[in-house]
């Protein structure tokens, strides 16, 4: 950018973007560090980002794209319903209250500058706790309305003027199958805020809230110029692509996502009608979940030296019919729109924009997140609740092969290091290997997914809630599809059976769990 912008140079506003994409990246670190179970220190399970007083997005951390994208809706959902005071901290995760999925809790809360009577920013963080209730350890159940994923929280006060609400905590905790871990992630996520709210505040100490705020409007402006211009670089007209989920886990499916992508050279809409009726498995979205999976679509046309800010997302307009799968009316179980519907609406919009842009979109990548949840079902000796997802095959693009074993769009997580899911917990790796030969082939093949084989050293239940185990991931310009997934049970006696996507299994002593991940689409013709 040339000259200035509201004052600033081209250098002012990319010292301030450096400045205040510090503020959310080193919550993370804060968060990662005093985190307590291994899905968040881990995997990285979490997420966090600023926003302006007004609540608008100003600077997020490249965390996990599902979670950031719809952010905003809670951030306004807290503003709503809580006034947020100096020391002041809303929690919340209900889906249709600005939420996505039970097991992701989202806290919020204000910066004040010393003697300001009103906030400068406000600071947002998201982690998928693994254990909220509901009727399977994990929270992922293959349930048939969202009161059975687990504990609802509208936004109410977790903290008041910096002091924790112990009966609010203590009623989260209670109805967790691990309450002391759902106590530490909490508190790690509180530390977060502590962290970001010193960072902010130092700013403004040093370049003046003025200033601060200034540079959150100018960089807003700046983004939202940009993405005007990639609209306008891409070709007028509307282009259409479906996909479909295999199932929704209780016997209907497939389960068809529908977009016709209107670019106007002043708007990207992307228009979900046609696609499915909610239904009654776990896999329907609520908007915010659609609005992300979008927002990331778009926001990968830029380069990556663009402010990340609301200005980014000035030119998106989401129309999603409300009871369908994309937009999810209540009672609605919805655990798994975050997870994998998610997934298949980017495939979606990549698939439309792929006829708008075929020299600069990827054919489809694993197109799940293979979700595994396994916890204790005892009422005696420890309680445990594990979750993860597990990497697949990229798709290849139009410069090269697509990735091998490798987390895609709309999860951006670690896997669980074998050693620290051995110590954690009672069960085994025995096996995590790449599937050499599951990409598709073509000028630029897709990458491998993986085979993860996980053994129970004591009765536990585990869920899955996996996809693209029917047909595999697309191909583009001429390139073959990647091999679709598998899940196996083979029991202690070494008898065998293949599971559905989308199930809940009890095992025994020495039973284990395969599963193997799709592998990418192929690019063009070999």
């Amino acid at each position: 950018m040339a000259g200035r912008a509201r004052g600033f140079t081209a250098a002012d506003l990319e010292v301030f973007r450096t400045l205040l994409e510090s503020v959310p990246e080193e919550m993370g670190i804060a968060l990662a560090r005093s985190a307590y179970s291994p899905n968040i220190k881990e995997r990285r399970d979490f997420s966090c980002a600023l926003f302006g007083a007004d609540g608008a997005l100003a600077a997020q951390a490249a965390h996990i794209p599902v979670h950031l994208g719809a952010m905003p809706r809670s951030v306004a959902a807290a503003l709503a319903a809580r006034p947020l005071g100096r020391g002041d901290v809303v929690i919340l995760n209900d889906p249709y209250h600005g939420g996505t999925h039970l097991p992701d809790i989202t806290l919020v809360s204000a910066v004040f500058p010393p003697g300001a009577r009103r906030p400068l920013g406000i600071l947002g963080s998201r982690a998928h706790h693994a254990d909220v209730g509901g009727g399977a350890p994990g929270s992922l159940a293959l349930a048939t309305e969202v009161y059975q994923e687990g504990l609802i929280i509208p936004p109410v006060h977790l903290a008041r003027g910096g002091a924790v609400q112990a009966d609010v905590l203590d009623l989260v905790t209670a109805n967790s199958r691990t309450p002391d871990e759902r106590r530490g992630d909490l508190h790690a996520q509180l530390a977060a805020h502590a962290r970001g709210a010193e960072r902010l505040t130092d700013l403004a100490a040093r370049y003046g809230a003025a200033s601060v705020r200034r540079a959150i409007r100018a960089l807003d402006s700046y983004s939202e110029r940009v993405a005007r211009q990639v609209v306008r670089s891409l070709p007028r007209g509307e282009y259409r692509f479906a996909d479909a989920l295999d199932d929704d886990g209780l016997g209907s499916g497939p389960v068809e996502v529908v977009v016709t992508l209107r670019l106007t050279g002043d708007e990207f809409i992307a228009d979900f009608t046609g696609s499915a009726p909610q239904v009654a498995g776990p896999v329907n979205a609520v908007l915010p979940v659609t609005e992300s999976a979008v927002f990331y679509c778009f926001r990968c046309l830029f380069e990556d030296s663009v402010p990340l800010n609301a200005g980014c997302f000035a030119p998106v307009r989401v129309v999603a019919p409300p009871g369908t799968v994309v937009n999810a009316l209540p009672p609605a179980a919805v655990a798994g729109g975050n997870v994998e519907l998610s997934q298949r609406i980017v495939d979606v919009v990549f698939g439309a924009l792929a006829q708008a842009a075929p020299d600069r979109i990827p054919a489809a990548s694993a197109g799940t997140m293979s979700n595994l949840t396994i916890g204790s079902t005892r009422a005696a000796g420890p309680r445990f609740a594990y979750y993860e997802t597990i990497a697949g095959g990229h798709g290849g693009t139009p410069q090269g092969d697509g990735l091998s074993g490798t987390q895609a769009h709309m999860t951006n997580t670690m896997n669980t290091p074998v050693e620290a899911l051995e110590a954690a917990y009672p069960l085994r790796i025995t096996e995590y290997a790449q599937r050499e030969g599951t990409g598709g082939r073509g000028k630029h093949h897709g990458g491998d997914g993986l085979r993860r084989t996980i053994e129970a050293l004591a009765p536990c239940r585990a869920t899955l809630l996996t996809d693209r185990r029917v047909r595999g991931p697309y191909a583009l310009q001429g390139g073959t599809t990647g091999a679709p997934g598998a899940n196996r049970l083979r029991r202690a006696d070494g008898t065998e059976q293949a599971l559905p996507g989308k199930t809940t299994v009890d095992l025994t002593v020495g039973d284990r769990l395969i599963i193997e991940t799709p592998g990418g689409g192929g690019w063009g013709a070999a």
